[in-house]
């Protein structure tokens, strides 16, 4: 018997009576990340990681939250439930249960490169993995952050040589604090959408070494103007908020921008393919990791990567969810597979 099975609320665990990362309202969430897609309203109990909390209650309000840290153990009804980091973003965790020694673990959403702002993927042993697939092709394969970083400060110091602002589009919540932590504040101010500072608060309370940044407010946006770079979600590109830039280059920091595509139709200058979720060989790489015979794919390019795995000997299948319907802070989604 499956211990997590698909039901029309979401992934559910009857050993436990909960659901992981429902779609509609459940008695008790257990809750990967506080992306949209995973973390929504309604249920009448979430348990998170501690560090997803705030996030949570600044996304859905005053809401019952139990929290556990990372490697903790929980029962719940008959089932151990236990959080492991995933390396997506603040407080992402894979969801560890154990039902009579049989263990399965849902992913959320990961990463494995060590991105400097969250606890990063650790692998976690298992007889069945639940994975994402956002990228689960093998033209993606995402360069060294190091090497995109050098790249996006080195576009910015040729703007502020030119007296233009740079802006860059990130989404709120985890990519804009990943790309604020790798700038290089030498060469000028970092100014923030109103929708990134408040979550940048959230980061620096748990720990999180940010360089310092300010709301792009007009009036410092006019004292600032041609040396700023300005972290802003993508819904902000075209509104008239941008109108306080004046003259200004911006660039669009996702993993679709590997596809050179996707740029033209975002209309950007630059594209940084950087992503909070697996390239091809790091889902590879992740599922070796845990060891897992049985592999459900979901979220993302689910038939390329279950046909590689079943030509490799694992028993893997496709597992429809609603990941990745909306985008991840009611910003324009990158694409049908969701914000990356």
């Amino acid at each position: 018997m499956d211990l997590i099975t698909p039901t029309s609320d979401g992934l559910y665990c009857a050993a436990g009576d909960f659901h992981i990362d429902p779609w509609r309202p459940v008695a008790r969430a257990v809750i990967t990340h506080a992306h949209a897609d995973h973390a929504r309203f309604g249920s009448a109990a979430y348990l998170c990681h501690r560090d997803t909390a705030p996030i949570l209650r600044k996304r859905l309000g005053d809401v019952t939250i139990e929290t556990l840290e990372y490697g903790e153990r929980r029962a719940l009804g008959g089932s151990e439930l236990s959080l492991h980091p995933a390396g997506h973003v603040l407080g992402s965790a894979q969801a560890r249960v154990e039902v009579h020694g049989e263990v399965w673990v849902a992913s959320g959403d990961y990463k494995l490169e060590n991105d400097g702002v969250c606890a990063p993927f650790e692998p976690v042993r298992c007889h069945a993995f639940i994975t994402e697939s956002t990228f689960g092709l093998p033209i993606y394969r995402w360069r060294p952050q190091s090497e995109l970083f050098a790249r996006m400060n080195a576009w910015w110091r040729a703007n502020a040589e030119a007296g233009r602002a740079s802006v860059v589009f990130a989404y709120s919540l985890g990519k804009a604090q990943r790309v604020i932590a790798h700038l290089d504040a030498s060469i000028g101010p970092i100014l923030c959408h109103g929708s990134v500072e408040p979550i940048n608060y959230i980061y620096r309370a748990a720990g999180v070494l940010l360089p310092a940044t300010r709301p792009a407010t007009v009036e410092i946006a006019k004292a600032e103007l041609g040396r700023a770079l300005v972290v802003a979600p993508p819904s902000a590109a075209g509104s008239v908020w941008m109108r306080r830039f004046g003259d200004y280059a911006d660039a669009f920091a996702s993993g679709w921008m590997q596809v050179r595509g996707n740029r033209r139709r975002r209309g950007v200058d630059q594209g940084f393919a950087l992503s909070d979720h697996a390239d091809w060989q790091g889902l590879i790489d992740a599922i070796a990791a845990t060891g897992a015979s049985r592999i459900l794919a979901t979220h993302g390019s689910v038939g390329p990567l279950t046909r590689y795995l079943r030509e490799k000997g694992l028993d893997a299948e496709p597992l429809s969810t609603r990941y990745g319907e909306e985008d991840s802070e009611s910003d324009v989604a990158e694409t049908a597979a969701g914000p990356a």
